[in-house]
């Protein structure tokens, strides 16, 4: 009940804001604060609010949507596993089959040597040209 008369209220102050916007010759504002207004009025009139109100005070429904996060949770983390032995079992058979050499397959890749790829650079390199600036300028 009490719900119901605070929308009313709220509503009843928007529609009397949007009436001085008009007033004041400010149409499209007035229309845009009448639309918002008339929503809390809407909803206690569809028995929203007294569905909303029923329901946040309500322990059953609290427990129910406990049973739903529940279920959400164990939904989760049993996709998470099936994932997980999903690819821990895919490598696994990979690397256990040793691959068969038939006649017309390529042979296998040869592993390559020489440098790496990108040698780390020595510390000094990276601020070379920071000390040259601060040289620069003297400091």
């Amino acid at each position: 009940m009490l719900a119901e008369t605070i929308c009313s209220a709220v509503s009843a102050a928007g529609l009397g804001i949007a009436a001085i916007a008009a007033y004041r010759k400010r149409f499209l504002p007035a229309a845009r604060i009448a639309a918002y207004a008339l929503v809390p009025l809407g909803l206690v009139m569809t028995g929203a609010v007294a569905w909303i109100a029923s329901t946040a005070f309500s322990p059953v429904a609290w427990a129910g949507f406990g049973l739903l996060g529940l279920a959400w949770v164990l939904l989760l983390s049993t996709r998470a596993v099936e994932r997980r032995r999903a690819g821990r079992g895919g490598a696994a058979v990979a690397e256990a089959a040793p691959r068969a050499a038939t006649p017309g397959a390529p042979a296998a890749p040869r592993a390559v040597t020489g440098k790496p790829r990108a040698a780390a650079e020595p510390a000094g390199d990276d601020f070379s040209d920071i000390e040259a600036i601060l040289k620069k300028h003297g400091i």
